[in-house]
């Protein structure tokens, strides 16, 4: 269901989250759609999903052209997990723990440079909106994709603390990692999504921008309800 196809006279309304990786938006995101008993969009794992599915057909990450058609393809039959279906699929196999890889991160990031593969992924995220509202998580979810939203947000910490909580996620899950190493990668992240011509990474000039670098995730969930709450 799209949002033309939401019953006459009846608006949908969007809180937006966006922030650098490792800002904790997904996880505020998923809080707050559950909060709220809305959708969630986290853009990011479309992107994601994107890119692994180009590397397990062995596309070339620079050919734009492959990546929009594929990217046609996986929009006609992919919907992001739900509350009662919460593992992402791709061909019937569940991919969710592969779309968190660094690997498969840093190669989102590059296609997401792409203006083409941007403009192919616009219509695939927006039919997420259906009532009674929908919480969308990225990097340009205020500034490009939702640009009407009810409420636009933008999580942001320093560097080294996102790279942290990086760190700190791989190694809960058993997975070696090297704390420099993240905050290079973080920081050459931050670099290319904010300097790209399509759609760069940066707050819309009308969000609320949260810091948490200091703040843990009741803090930071407290203040984005607080911001939910004065405007629905």
């Amino acid at each position: 269901m799209s949002n033309s196809d939401q019953p006459a006279g009846q608006a949908v309304p969007v809180i937006t989250i966006d922030g650098p990786s490792g800002s904790g938006k997904g996880t505020i995101s998923q809080a707050l759609a559950e909060r709220l008993g809305w959708h969630h969009l986290d853009s990011g794992a479309l992107y994601r999903l994107l890119a692994f599915a180009a590397l397990q057909q062995s596309l070339d990450l620079a050919d734009e052209a492959a990546l929009v058609a594929l990217a046609a393809r996986l929009s006609k039959c992919y919907r992001l997990p739900t509350a009662g279906e919460p593992v992402i699929c791709l061909d019937g196999v569940d991919v969710s723990d592969a779309l968190r890889t660094e690997s498969c991160a840093n190669a989102a990031s590059r296609i997401a440079a792409m203006p083409r593969v941007r403009e192919a992924l616009l219509d695939w995220q927006r039919c997420y909106r259906q009532l009674p509202g929908l919480i969308a998580d990225g990097r340009d979810m205020g500034t490009v994709v939702f640009p009407d939203a009810t409420l636009k947000l933008f999580l942001t910490a320093r560097p080294d603390v996102r790279a942290e909580r990086r760190y700190k996620q791989l190694i809960k899950k058993g997975i070696e990692a090297d704390l420099a190493v993240l905050v290079r990668e973080v920081e050459s992240r931050d670099k290319r999504d904010s300097a790209r011509k399509a759609s760069p990474l940066k707050p819309a000039k009308d969000a609320l921008i949260i810091d948490n670098s200091d703040l843990d995730e009741a803090d930071t969930l407290r203040q984005v309800l607080e911001a939910a709450h004065a405007l629905l």
